[in-house]
Order: C-alpha cells, then sequence, then structure tokens
C-alpha cells in the first residue's frame, strides 16, 4: 500500500518539505487525555465530533441483547495477544491447533485466528515490498521501453498504457524522494548546527523551550540559532520525529523505488494464479502496529479497566495480514476477501489503497464474490489529499471499470472539531466515490506488545464505521449488508458550519469548500441515528 502506518510530523517539517506521508503519527502526550475514546462521543453531549457511539449504548441498547459478529480486518500483522483485544479475536471453530493438518479442509493448515499472504511454509515473512508502479515498470521496461507505439498491437496495448502510467508515477515518486532526501539531510545539518551552537553556550546536551525563551546575546549569529530553534519547538518538532522522517525517506529508496528489491521470491508464487496456495497462520509476522492498531479501534475490549474502548462489543476480529510495508498485491487481496468470506465474516475493513491495480479483475471477482455472500465491505479512501473521483485509489467499487457494488463503503477521514479544518488535511475525497467521513484524526488506539498510540490516517475513519455497522448486525443480525450500509448512509450528521478547508497540505494555499461537496452523503457517521434508522425500519 501506498503507505498506511507513515508519518505526518506536524507543520514544520511538513511545510520545509510538502512530503506528507499517508497515515500521521502525532506527538503522543500522556497527559493529554481529549483524544481518548473520542471517536465513540458525541457532537451534541460531549461537543465532540465523534460516532455517537456511547450514546448508542446508553439510550437505545442497554437492555437488548446482541448475537456476536465476525469482522475481518485486512491489513498488516496483527498483534493478537494485546491485553486489550485478546478476548475479541476470532477462532476458527472448525480447526485444532498445531497439529499441522487442515481439519476444515479450507485449503489452510492451522489457520486458528486467520492468514498470512505475505509468508512461505518454512516460516518466512515478507515485511516490506516495492510500490505497484515499482514492480510494474521493472516488469516491462524491457518489452516496452524503446517499442514504437504505434507497432504495439490491440491486445497490448491496454498493458502498455498501464506501464506508461505506472513509469510516469514511478519516477515522479523517485525523483521527489531523493529530492526529499537531500532537504533532509540539509535540515539534519542546519538543526545539528544550530544546536551545537546553542547547547555549547549553555553548556547542555538537552534543549528545550524554556531555555530558549529569555535568551539574550549580542552574538547575532548565535542569536539567528536560538530563533531557528524556538521556532522548530513552538511548533511541536522533535528529534524522534525528524529520525522518523528519515527512515521513511530511507525505506522508500531501499524498498519502495528499489528496483532491485524483489521480496516475493520467498514465496514464488505466480501473481496472476488465484487459485495458487501460500502462506502461513503467522498473522504477527513483522510490523504488525498498522493492523493491531485498525483492530483496536474496531474491538478493543470495551470497559475493562484496560486501554480504549473499541466500537462494538459483541465481535471477533478475524486476522488477514496482505498489507506489507509497501503496496500490497492484487492476488493477495483477492484471496484474502475470499478467505473472509468463506470463513464467516460479515464484515470486511479494508485500510489500504495504492494507485495502480494491475490484475484488478481479480480483485472485481473477489468483491463480487462478497456481495454474492451478503457480506459487508469498508475501506478508506486514502491520505493523499486528493479527489477519488478523479484519480481513483484502490481498490474501488467500481467493478469492471463502470458496475457500482452495493456492498461497499468508502470512508474519510473526520477532525475532533467542528471548525474549518474538520475535513482532515490529508483526506481524499469524493463526491461519487466517498460515501461518508468518519473519526479519523488523533484517534488512540493499540500498538503491539500492550502498548497504545495517537495516529491520524482514513485508515483509522474505515474501522470507526466497520465497527458501527458491527454494532448495527449485532443487534439486528437478520439485516442484509445492503440494509445495513443504507441505514449507515442514511443516518449521518450533518457538518453544522457551512464551508471547511478542502484537503491540501500546503497550508498557505488552501482553498475552501462546502463539506457537502467532498462525499455522496455530505455526512458523519452516527451510530445512535443508525440504531435509532434500523429500529425504525426493521424491528
Amino acid at each position: 500500500m501506498n503507505k498506511t502506518g507513515l508519518i505526518f510530523i506536524g507543520f514544520i517539517l511538513l511545510t520545509s518539505f510538502g512530503n506528507a506521508q499517508n497515515d500521521t503519527s502525532e506527538i503522543f502526550n500522556e497527559n493529554n487525555n481529549i483524544y481518548h475514546n473520542w471517536y465513540n462521543k458525541s457532537p451534541i453531549e460531549d461537543e465532540i465530533f465523534g460516532a455517537e457511539v456511547d450514546k448508542a449504548y446508553a439510550e437505545l441498547l442497554h437492555n437488548k441483547k446482541s448475537t456476536t459478529i465476525v469482522v475481518a480486518v485486512i491489513d498488516g500483522g496483527m498483534d493478537i495477544h494485546h491485553e486489550d483485544l485478546k478476548d475479541n479475536i476470532w477462532v476458527n471453530p472448525n480447526e485444532i491447533p498445531n497439529n499441522n493438518i487442515d481439519d476444515d479442509n479450507n485449503g489452510y493448515i492451522d489457520d486458528m485466528h486467520g492468514w498470512n499472504f505475505l509468508g512461505n511454509s518454512a516460516g518466512e515473512n515478507i515485511a516490506n515490498e516495492n510500490l505497484e508502479v515499482t514492480r510494474i515498470y521493472r516488469n516491462y521496461k524491457d518489452r516496452f521501453e524503446n517499442l514504437d507505439p504505434r507497432s504495439i498491437s490491440d491486445i497490448e496495448k491496454p498493458l502498455y498504457e498501464t506501464y506508461q502510467k505506472a513509469k510516469k508515477i514511478y519516477f515522479e515518486k523517485l525523483n521527489e524522494a531523493k529530492d526529499t532526501k537531500k532537504q533532509l539531510e540539509t535540515f539534519r545539518d542546519n538543526y545539528e548546527t544550530s544546536k551545537n551552537e546553542v547547547s555549547s553556550y549553555h553548556e547542555t546536551d538537552s534543549l528545550i523551550i524554556s531555555d530558549l525563551s529569555n535568551f539574550k546575546s549580542d552574538d547575532k549569529d548565535l542569536m539567528k540559532h536560538v530563533s531557528f530553534l524556538k521556532f522548530l519547538y513552538s511548533n511541536g518538532f522533535t528529534e524522534d520525529a525528524l529520525e522518523e522522517m528519515e527512515d521513511h525517506n530511507n525505506e522508500e529508496l531501499d524498498y519502495h523505488l528499489n528496483l532491485d528489491f524483489q521480496p516475493r521470491q520467498i514465496i514464488g508464487d505466480n501473481p496472476t494464479d488465484i487459485s495458487e496456495n501460500y502462506g502461513n497462520n503467522n498473522v504477527y509476522g513483522p510490523k504488525a502496529e498498522h493492523g493491531t492498531f485498525v483492530a483496536g479501534i474496531i474491538g478493543a475490549v470495551r470497559n475493562n479497566d484496560l486501554g480504549i474502548n473499541g466500537v462494538a462489543s459483541d465481535v471477533k476480529i478475524m486476522a488477514i495480514k496482505t498489507v506489507p510495508n509497501g503496496d500490497e498485491r492484487d492476488k493477495d487481496v483477492a484471496k484474502a476477501i475470499r478467505y473472509a468470506v468463506d470463513n464467516g465474516a460479515r464484515i470486511i475493513n479494508m485500510s489500504f489503497g495504492k494507485d495502480i491495480s494491475p490484475q484488478k479483475y481479480l480483485v472485481d471477482d473477489a468483491i463480487k464474490y462478497a456481495q454474492e455472500n451478503d457480506v459487508l465491505m469498508i475501506h478508506a479512501a486514502g491520505n493523499e489529499a486528493l479527489n477519488n473521483d478523479k484519480v481513483p485509489h484502490y481498490p474501488t467499487k467500481f467493478v469492471d471499470h463502470k458496475t457500482e457494488m452495493e456492498t461497499w463503503i468508502t470512508v474519510g477521514a473526520s477532525a475532533i472539531k467542528g471548525d474549518m479544518e474538520f475535513a482532515a488535511i490529508f483526506s481524499n475525497y469524493g463526491r461519487k466515490t466517498v460515501d461518508l467521513f468518519a473519526p479519523g484524526v488523533d484517534v488512540k488506539s493499540l500498538l503491539p506488545e500492550d502498548h497504545y498510540d495517537i495516529l491520524s490516517g482514513t485508515s483509522f475513519s474505515s474501522p470507526v464505521v466497520a465497527g458501527v455497522a458491527a454494532l448495527i448486525l449485532s443487534y439486528y443480525p437478520e439485516l442484509s449488508a445492503r440494509e445495513v450500509k443504507e441505514i449507515i448512509l442514511s443516518s449521518t450528521n450533518q457538518y453544522p458550519r457551512t464551508k471547511v478547508y478542502k484537503p491540501g497540505f500546503k497550508k498557505n494555499k488552501r482553498k475552501k469548500t462546502r463539506f457537502k461537496k467532498l462525499s455522496s452523503t455530505a455526512g458523519i457517521v452516527s451510530a445512535y441515528k443508525a440504531i435509532q434508522l434500523a429500529e425504525e425500519k426493521y424491528q
């Protein structure tokens, strides 16, 4: 994927380099509880623009019985033993653990809690991957690079056009990553110089904003260093944040855009053969942060005096590892969807996406299979501040490039306050392609090894909606996926102001727009109103 779980480190680096990443990590302040469970709160009772989950439980569901709903999380790895999640992890009822036998004959050995499509039977797992555009450019450059376009047959034209698109995007991203590398190095040099100059004067290795507030000197050069550091620190800059951005830039160049990096060789499969079985049952694997965070929003155990409260109380999370640090492969996504459907999931959350989908037909067939089997699919809109109506973010709800799926919801990200920044600066949008918005800025959830953090991204808006869908189904299990979608989209809270800032990374150039132009419903998900509507229409 492009890349879920990466770093947005605030105003300084964002404006310095113009290079916002996909999912965004905020500096976590243990003493600031405003973000704790905010996605569960209500704009009316709490003056916080959450999904009104707590209100639904307190006023509408306290005397009702629920049914357990299985939600598949197709993502990176997941810590299924996390203290605040382990009780809500799906267990395959027809599989005997650790006997090296496919007891339920579903094609997957010892798949007790899900499956890992990024590994092999020897237990080796893929952590990092290329971007899809890198793979396409590498695979077809010898075939098409020096070919006269007029000589290409009608049969090959679609592939050639895909290659040309991938080539263009590849070099745009490569050049941007190289430029960012230089800018980061320059920034690092300037920061270290200023820090060393001021630290030497103070005779300390650790500078904080209070050290600089009353700093005075007749040395003009020294005061320039002080002013620079004050500007950085007052805008939330940290050395850890800079390091994270440097690490991400290195990952781009070493893995995502590196033509010589080919990790898929450990699996050795044919990317177009959907019939192949591969992988292993290690649903944690390397890099389990993103999937654990997503799963926590949906199903962290409620009211257990630990961590956070997930949206859905009566839920089991099926862990399907498909998304590496890089772009997921279409075949893996297709097989993951089919695995979820075949093993009893009623909802699938997909917090990933990419620029090009070369085997889209495989994913389309799987999406149609899910709809035929009454499974609701929830997908993150993406974090590039782009209009998905104009720039597709794959996978999409339009299969065969034209038919809109009836059991698919695409979600943008909204913020905690109903002000001009309500639409997340990074969120993709689209009046035709994005259905609604949900909390996705400064969301607190789970990280592996019983840790917690605050992150931002449409990756985390999507599971809020998936959790609401699971909540509806757990109390009204007879509803179809289509009916649940209709309820969610027909019961949104409307944004109270006339306009918001349109998503975009250049703060000084952002335009105003009507919030209703950013999605088809012009609304934010509301569990309270959804349960009310379900009660009215289907009880």
